[in-house]
C-alpha cells in the first residue's frame, strides 16, 4: 500500500466532479484543492500547511453521499483517514477547518460577506456561529491558528480558470511528510474505486 498513490488516485478519480446541489461551487474539488495548496505555498508557510491545504476536503470523497440538508462531516472523516499517515501539523488544521469557519463568522463581522453561497449553506448545517464557550475552546485548541489561515485560503480558492501546478507537483510534499504510518481505511476506499 502506498498512501501517497492512494491519495493521488482519490483526488484524480473524484476531484474532477463538481460539487452538487446547494454545495455547488464555481470550481471542481480538485481545482479547489490545487488552488488552496498554491495559496498556501505563495504564503511561504511551513510545507505541512501546504499539504493540509491540498488535503483539507478529502473527506468529501469518502463515505455515503448526503443530501443538501445534512452536514457531511468531511473534516472529521479526513482527519480519520489522514491521522495514521501524517503528523498533527497536517491533520489538525484539516480537522479544524470547519470549526475555523464557525469561529471566524462569530468573531469577524466582515468574514461572512466573503463566503460563497455554498459555504453559507454548509455553515448552517455545521452549527452556525459559535457560543462564547465554543470560541474559548477553539482558541485554546492546538493548531487553531493554522486552521484559521487554512480556512481563509479555502474561501479564496474558488476562482474558475486559475492556473495552478498539477497534482503531481504536490505529491512529493505528501511523501516528505508521510509519517510511515499506514491508513488502511484510505487504502480500502481507493481499492473500491471503479478504475
Amino acid at each position: 500500500m502506498d498512501i501517497v498513490e492512494d491519495i493521488g488516485m482519490l483526488l484524480l478519480m473524484h476531484g474532477g466532479r463538481p460539487y452538487d446541489g446547494l454545495r455547488r461551487e464555481s470550481v471542481s474539488a480538485l481545482e479547489h484543492a490545487l488552488q488552496c495548496a498554491q495559496l498556501a505555498e505563495w504564503s511561504q508557510v511551513d510545507n505541512t500547511l501546504v499539504v493540509a491545504a491540498l488535503l483539507h476536503d478529502i473527506g468529501h470523497f469518502v463515505g455515503a453521499a448526503v443530501g443538501d440538508d445534512i452536514d457531511d462531516e468531511h473534516d472529521q472523516r479526513a482527519a480519520t483517514l489522514l491521522g495514521a499517515a501524517f503528523p498533527a501539523a497536517v491533520v489538525e488544521p484539516v480537522r479544524l477547518h470547519v470549526q475555523a469557519k464557525r469561529y471566524l463568522v462569530t468573531t469577524d463581522p466582515k468574514y461572512l460577506v466573503g463566503l460563497s453561497g455554498a459555504s453559507i449553506h454548509s455553515l448552517r448545517l455545521q452549527g452556525g456561529t459559535m457560543s462564547r464557550d465554543e470560541c474559548h475552546h477553539f482558541e485554546s485548541t492546538p493548531f487553531a491558528d493554522d486552521a484559521m489561515v487554512l480556512r481563509r485560503w479555502d474561501d479564496s480558492a474558488k476562482a474558475p480558470g486559475r492556473k495552478t501546478p498539477p497534482l503531481a507537483y504536490y505529491l512529493p510534499l505528501l511523501r516528505e511528510f508521510h509519517t510511515g504510518g499506514n491508513s488502511a481505511a484510505l487504502h480500502r476506499v481507493v481499492a473500491r474505486l471503479d478504475l
